[in-house]
Formats: C-alpha cells, sequence, structure tokens
C-alpha cells in the first residue's frame, strides 16, 4: 500500500491517520494524523507551520483533527509583550540563584533518559507504566525535521533538567521539558519557559510556542498564566489578556 504525499513545502508523507484514545482527555477518541516532511524544514517553513498549529514529536509533525472536539488550543507567547508577574519574576531569581543553564544539540545518555523517566511517572503524567529506553528518547526528542537544540539545567553541576526547542524564522517552539521532581521546588518548568522566551528577546524573535493548552486537562492549564497569550481558535490566533 503506497503513503500518501500531501502537497506543501516540502511535501509530507502521511505515516500515520487512525482514531486513539486521546492522551489528555482519555475518555475521549483523538485523530492525530502523523506527517513526515521529506527533507529538512528551514527556518520559515517551520514558522509557516507553528502559525498553522502544527507540533513536532522527532522528525513527524501534527496538529489535532479530532472530529468531535476541539478542546486543543495551540498557544503562543507575544514575548515583547510578556507580563513579567511578582511569581514569574520570583521564579527567575529562584532558578538563576541555583541553576547554571547551557545550550546544546539534543542527545541521549543514559541519565537524560533517567531524568525523563522520573518526571513522566513521578509527576503522574502517563498512566503507562512502561518506561521509555535509549531508542524511545532519540526517537522522540533526539530525531528531529528541523533546527533544534536543547536547554540544559544544572544543580552544582549535576543535571537536573532539559528543554528541547525549536528555531523558526520568527519564533521558538518548547518541543518538551522535563526535570528531576526531588527539585519541584526550584520551580525548573516556569523558570524554562522565562529562559525561552529571554533567548526569543535576544534573537529579536517575536514568540513562544508553548504547544497545546486544554483548559479541561489540569497538567495543561498553566499555560494560561503567561499573560497575554495568542490561542489557535477556529482558524485564528485570538489573544488572551487575563
Amino acid at each position: 500500500m503506497s503513503i500518501p504525499l500531501l502537497p506543501g513545502e516540502p511535501p509530507e508523507l502521511l505515516v500515520l491517520d487512525k482514531p486513539s484514545r486521546c492522551p489528555y482527555l482519555p475518555e475521549r477518541t483523538a485523530r492525530l494524523p502523523l506527517r513526515l516532511p521529506i527533507r529538512e524544514l528551514s527556518r520559515r517553513e517551520l514558522d509557516v507551520r507553528l502559525a498553522s498549529g502544527d507540533r513536532r514529536q522527532g522528525f513527524v509533525l501534527y496538529r489535532p483533527e479530532c472530529p468531535e472536539c476541539q478542546a486543543c488550543e495551540p498557544i503562543r507567547i507575544p514575548v515583547r509583550e510578556l507580563h513579567r508577574s511578582r511569581s514569574l519574576e520570583r521564579s527567575v531569581r529562584r532558578g538563576s540563584r541555583a541553576l547554571t543553564v547551557e545550550i546544546g544539540p539534543p542527545v541521549m545518555d543514559a541519565r537524560r533518559v533517567e531524568l525523563y523517566n522520573a518526571h513522566k511517572l513521578g509527576r503522574g503524567l502517563s498512566d503507562e507504566p512502561r518506561q521509555i529506553e535509549a531508542a524511545d528518547y532519540t526517537d522522540f526528542l533526539v530525531a528531529s525535521s528541523c533546527e533544534s537544540f536543547e536547554l540544559r539545567y544544572l544543580l552544582a553541576g549535576s543535571l537536573v533538567g532539559v528543554a528541547v526547542t525549536d528555531r523558526a524564522e520568527t519564533a521558538l517552539s518548547a518541543v518538551y521539558c522535563y526535570y528531576d521532581p526531588a527539585h519541584e521546588n526550584l520551580g525548573i518548568g516556569t523558570f524554562s519557559i522565562m529562559k525561552q522566551v529571554e533567548l526569543c528577546l535576544d534573537w529579536g524573535l517575536d514568540y513562544l510556542y508553548l504547544g497545546l493548552y486544554i483548559g479541561e486537562c489540569e497538567r495543561m492549564r498553566y499555560k494560561a498564566r503567561f499573560l497575554p497569550h495568542e490561542r489557535l481558535i477556529g482558524g485564528e490566533w485570538r489573544r488572551f489578556e487575563r
């Protein structure tokens, strides 16, 4: 059976398109067609896809196309307008005092796999007890169809968090952040978003894409605290001030 080739620049192969249980709202059925670009995306091509609501996982792109649910809303921060609340400023100060930040290409090693599994299972982010292995990690967070890098968060020289990030022409996209739940008091998740905002400003970029906002999913609601932000609803980016 031939794999459908979807038009675009570059064209994309439709590698999987079938209903599945929603990973965010388990009582619902999701449709997340997976598309594989035939070559690496340029920064401009990634910009177009992010603005259309695409997310990346490994080499493939996807966006929710669920026939009976529109709960998933792509969300982005216009970084020059972000209101730095007292809470966000505290997160920046706390993280800056405790953590060293490094930037480099995404890599896989035993420490990263260990941290990823500790974060996923320790924070109850999945009802699947199976831990990922090295090959799974590589497929998910090292393989990429665009320009990607990772932010590394070190505490006293030891890696305690990683944020895989994509670079587009006018934006960064936060792909996935994980950290040691034993150091949850450091607020590494919020600190990481603020570091990505800082990079956007340093590099003259307009937006930081945070993935999907799902108001009905408790673990996804935190994204709405970054104000103002924009959400893609009904094909239009709508601004939220509060």
